[in-house]
């Protein structure tokens, strides 16, 4: 109950903190590149429900839906902003409404997307499908996108046998820092 009640708050001063950020960005992404300014996809989210997950457009209308590093050449999918707003993670603001609607929280595991069955189902097994999923986790801190889906999950593992309100503020202010220096993006 705390920590939805901490996500909802959270989230709403977040929300006006980044409202301004928030707009230019989504002009600027209509702008530059053809397509609506916001992405959505299909997410798995608590209890391997499907939810949409929406983030600022940084690849081009026609690419695959599949985890970035399936790509065959990741950088020739991005608009010419898009690069940017993936290092900066200015590309996750707009799920700011998911943790308001409680489709996901502050710290959890990433969600996946609808189509990543290995890792679904290694989240399965293990007993992670139980948690909201996060906009940061205890595995974005630890590797982000370098991290094979095994020792990923297994990150996902950690958070789920320790997780607690302090351990969530020790995430959120580690992801900053990692936002910060630009560390653990591949693209």
């Amino acid at each position: 109950m705390l920590k939805r009640l901490f996500d909802f708050l959270f989230a709403l001063l977040l929300l006006c903190v980044f409202l301004l950020p928030i707009a230019c960005v989504a002009i600027l992404v209509k702008f530059t590149s053809k397509g609506p300014a916001l992405y959505w996809s299909d997410r798995v989210g608590v209890n391997n429900i499907i939810f949409q997950m929406p983030k600022f457009r940084s690849m081009l209308i026609d690419t695959p839906a599949v985890a970035t590093h399936l790509l065959l050449d990741p950088n020739a999918c991005l608009t010419s902003i898009g690069g940017f707003l993936r290092k900066s993670s200015l590309d996750e603001l707009p799920q700011i409404w998911c943790i308001l609607s409680g489709h996901m929280s502050f710290v959890g595991p990433r969600p996946a997307l609808f189509n990543q069955e290995d890792l679904i189902a290694l989240r399965t097994e293990k007993g992670v499908h139980q948690l909201i999923p996060g906009l940061t986790g205890w595995a974005q801190i630890n590797g982000r996108d370098e991290l094979p889906i095994p020792i990923k999950v297994g990150f996902d593992v950690e958070y789920l046998q320790h997780h607690s309100f302090m351990f969530d503020l020790k995430i959120i202010s580690l992801t900053f820092l990692k936002v910060i220096r630009r560390d653990g993006i591949t693209h």
